[in-house]
């Protein structure tokens, strides 16, 4: 089963991504951004999903810092900032997709069988 490393500070939000993906897929959870990077280096996850505020580190430096060691590891930038400039930020940083929040349970899962397969 493929794992997802989920860097998501907030509760509500993060129990929302566990219920859409419990059935698919294996995850952990980063509550900032440094930890995101921490763990990203040191686990095996297929992909990332990435808040992009978060405390500590932001979500596009934690894209930054995890591009710089593992390149080829998608990284899905997922706020509630659905602004084009948003998305442009976030895919200057490194991200390899963009989905705003509140994100639907199809979208979600999509955009991860894109990079990740079933």
């Amino acid at each position: 089963m493929k794992k997802i490393l989920i860097a998501e500070d907030n509760d509500s939000n993060y129990i929302l991504m566990t219920y859409i993906l419990k059935k698919y897929y294996q995850f952990e959870r980063a509550k900032n951004g440094q930890e995101a990077v921490e763990m990203a280096e040191k686990g095996e996850y297929d992909i990332v999903l990435m808040d992009i505020k978060m405390p500590v580190m932001d979500g596009l430096e934690a894209t930054k810092a995890i591009k710089e060691s593992l390149p080829d590891l998608p990284i899905i930038a997922l706020t509630a900032n659905a602004f084009d400039s948003d998305r442009q930020l976030a895919m200057e940083a490194g991200c390899n997709d963009f989905l705003s929040k509140p994100v639907s349970s199809e979208l979600c899962l999509k955009t991860i069988k894109k990079f990740v397969g079933e």
